[in-house]
């Protein structure tokens, strides 16, 4: 037993780091925050692998297939959570109420607006993190900012230009998603 130990933890637990990275490949999209945890969860499994190996198998196997079970379990709970948040988020985009018009956006008191940050008056120049951000939009989607800033409530501004509600709330998602609004951060 000691010399499995010394096998799979010499040079800084190199032999399992690798047997939790082949495992990992296979879900992707992990941060080294998400290794880091994994590798972890590794030292705990190898702890019990260590205490419940009867020999009847070879250890390489044993550990592999108790590593794989315990990352599939915890990658399947991370997911749950995840999805668990999603359907609790509401956007702030909902309508609310009968009058299309109104938004939960629109209730919150809040005094900061970012389309009139976009498109201050008499500003000769953006900052290059406007820029960015500008530059990030389509020019449909800069159209609705300018024509939200102008004051025109979504319906005025579909009609102004001549887009369906689908391609208006297409547009709406993008302008504020993080994607594009983390540059001015």
């Amino acid at each position: 037993m000691e010399q499995i130990l010394i096998t799979y933890y010499e040079d800084n637990a190199k032999k399992l780091h690798k047997t939790v990275d082949q495992i990992l490949l296979k879900f992707g999209g992990l941060s080294n925050k998400d290794l880091d945890d994994f590798y972890s969860l590794a030292n705990e499994v190898f702890v019990n692998v260590m205490k419940s190996y009867n020999g009847s198998q070879s250890f390489d196997t044993f550990l592999y297939s108790c590593l794989r079970n315990k990352i599939k379990t915890e990658v399947t709970r991370r997911n749950r959570e995840k999805r668990g948040a999603d359907r609790l988020s509401v956007s702030i985009d909902t309508p609310i109420g009968d009058d299309e018009d109104c938004t939960l956006g629109d209730l919150l008191a809040d005094s900061f607006d970012m389309e009139r940050e976009v498109f201050k008056e008499n500003e000769e120049c953006y900052s290059r993190k406007m820029t960015l951000y500008l530059d990030r939009l389509s020019a449909i989607q800069r159209e609705i900012l300018k024509l939200t800033i102008a004051g025109y409530v979504p319906s005025e501004i579909r009609e102004e230009l001549h887009i369906n509600e689908k391609q208006y709330a297409d547009c709406i998602t993008a302008i504020h998603s993080y994607r594009n609004v983390s540059v001015l951060f």
